[in-house]
């Protein structure tokens, strides 16, 4: 199959995942970002399943951008942030939607990034942008294998400025990161390339 290079040069969605030590870089991500983003961002966190809302109400009141909890069978809308609820897988299709499962758990974690940037790789190919922040263990580290290889776009917080470097090391050493970046970086990088209209 060829792809249209005129539609993939422009980027179509940005996934995200952290773990231990997530909720200030996202905060800080967020922050950073901007009030509108031409693309949706969807966003795996490590989250204690007891704790059901408290993520997205942290989160929004550091963006001026949407933030809510995914749900099953909703339509991605660009300059939305999607966050996977505790203990649920979050995927996405072809279509834009969203689909939540409740499928064993991957490297002992559910939501798993590594899933998430799998059906992101698989949907969007090169239009796909994944993003590994702060974290222990290795999740994500499939899933940016799977992102590079459809021609996407891989990002990785620095692990020397990381306050957990797991994960991000994990993604590094996949050799299929294409930016590894202090934290303070990564919203101008996403920004440049989601804003990049294929010129």
């Amino acid at each position: 199959m060829t792809v249209d290079r005129s539609s993939s040069d422009q980027y179509a969605i940005v996934a995200v995942a952290s773990s231990a030590g997530g909720i200030q870089a996202l905060s800080a991500l967020l922050g950073s970002l901007g009030p509108v983003l031409p693309v949706p961002l969807l966003l795996v966190q490590h989250l204690d399943p007891r704790h059901r809302t408290v993520i997205a109400d942290v989160l929004s009141r550091r963006t001026d951008l949407p933030v809510k909890l995914a749900e099953d069978g909703e339509h991605a809308q660009a300059g939305t942030v999607y966050i996977a609820p505790p203990d649920r897988h979050l995927l996405i299709g072809h279509d834009g939607v969203m689909t939540l499962t409740s499928t064993e758990l991957v490297h002992f974690v559910r939501p798993s990034a590594d899933l998430l940037f799998e059906s992101v790789a698989g949907a969007y190919g090169a239009q796909a942008i994944a993003c590994v922040l702060t974290g222990t263990g290795s999740d994500g580290s499939m899933g940016v294998d799977a992102v590079k290889s459809r021609g996407g776009t891989v990002i990785a917080q620095d692990p020397l400025t990381a306050e957990f470097k797991g994960m991000p090391q994990a993604a590094v050493d996949t050799g299929a990161v294409d930016f590894v970046l202090p934290l303070a970086e990564i919203p101008t990088v996403i920004r440049g390339l989601v804003e990049n209209k294929g010129q």
